[in-house]
């Protein structure tokens, strides 16, 4: 995507062929920072602090940082240490699971001596598949807000609300949530983007909002609670968002504030879909309100906020009371049966066991 005309990914290999690069995104929105690792432990700390984030980046992050240990040591000892260290890095994302046991299961029957080329093939091929995904999640949502269009007044745009960032930064390009709003942007369909601000990390008023603005987007950011208000009165035509693991039923697990914002939607009858890549679903999982693990970050992140102040400094603070106590679930679970509709590389699912399954069936081969 662009970033003041220059073409981006959010991974890619330096010029060496063997360090790896990303964008630095803890410094959004007032710093553009790349990283350079060239370790496994570097990138499992990417990871962990949320350098990377977003299911499908996670995933791409850990694919390559396998290939950074078996550069190291290529033995099946050090394989295995290191998709288990990495597995470690974040609870919730399924894609990070996905991505290192295809990664153990690809590079295990590989000799040691081959074992590095094939691990940077690996990743390369995790990234560009991510990339070809996006792409059509974004021409099947693009025809979702096309359609929507077409009832609308000429030139008037089409109102999207979106939670968190499931944008290109949460991905390797195009994102999920907005493919079909860069699609539809760049495809000359008039669209306008609520964008709440998604606390505690504000990932929508420090991501989302940046990288919309960045492409030209229009958009506003909202507070998180002034969605519900919006859909009364009309002003949103559709919410998308991403997900960071869907069960076989259609459950979608996103963002802490996301379940909330589907509520809201089905009390004023407002489509609410979930755009998601297929390794998002954890066709283990049936009940994603009893089986999906929450991860609790640290309270920090509620308790401070960190920000530009009018000299130009970038400075924390605290914003809570002291002595008291702050609870931080990252994630919730929206049940499939407030979601309009699944958008994948395959088209536009309904959120239940059958539609999945049909459209996924190799999937379903592998989790039996």
């Amino acid at each position: 995507m662009d970033v003041d005309g220059k073409k981006y990914r959010t991974i890619w290999l330096a010029d060496d062929g063997e360090t790896v690069e990303i964008i630095d995104q803890t410094k959004f929105p007032y710093v553009f920072e790349t990283v350079q690792m060239r370790t496994m432990a570097e990138a499992a700390h990417a990871i962990r602090v949320m350098q990377v984030r977003g299911a499908p980046l996670i995933g791409a992050t850990a694919a390559y940082g396998v290939a950074l240990a078996m550069r190291e040591d290529p033995s099946d000892i050090s394989l295995h240490a290191a998709c288990s260290s990495l597995l470690e890095t974040r609870p919730t994302a399924v894609n990070l699971r996905w991505a290192l046991d295809l990664a153990r299961k690809t590079l295990i029957q590989v000799a040691p001596e081959h074992r590095r080329d094939a691990a940077y093939k690996f990743a390369n091929d995790v990234c560009n598949e991510d990339i070809a995904i996006n792409m059509a999640i974004g021409m099947h949502g693009m025809e979702l807000i096309a359609a929507i269009s077409r009832t609308k007044r000429e030139g008037d745009p089409v109102n999207i609300l979106t939670h968190c960032n499931a944008g290109w930064l949460a991905t390797v390009d195009w994102g999920t949530a907005t493919a079909p709003i860069y699609m539809s942007h760049d495809g000359g369909i008039p669209v306008h983007v609520w964008v709440d601000e998604t606390r505690p990390r504000n990932q929508g008023a420090f991501l989302t909002a940046w990288e919309l603005g960045k492409h030209g987007v229009p958009h506003t950011v909202i507070v998180d609670n002034a969605g519900g208000h919006l859909m009364q009165h009309g002003e949103v035509d559709i919410v998308i968002t991403g997900t960071d693991r869907t069960t076989a039923t259609g459950d979608v697990c996103n963002k802490i504030g996301t379940y909330l914002k589907a509520l809201a939607a089905k009390d004023n009858n407002v489509p609410f879909y979930v755009a998601l890549p297929s390794p998002t679903i954890d066709f283990s999982l049936s009940d994603g309100v009893r089986e999906i693990p929450i991860e609790e970050r640290s309270g920090e992140e509620i308790s401070q906020m960190t920000g530009r102040t009018a000299a130009g400094a970038i400075e924390t603070v605290d914003i809570v009371a002291d002595g008291s106590e702050v609870g931080n679930p990252a994630f919730d679970v929206t049940p499939a049966r407030l979601v309009t509709g699944l958008i994948t590389e395959r088209g536009v699912l309904e959120p239940n066991r059958q539609a999945i399954a049909a459209a996924f069936p190799e999937r379903v081969k592998l989790s039996a």
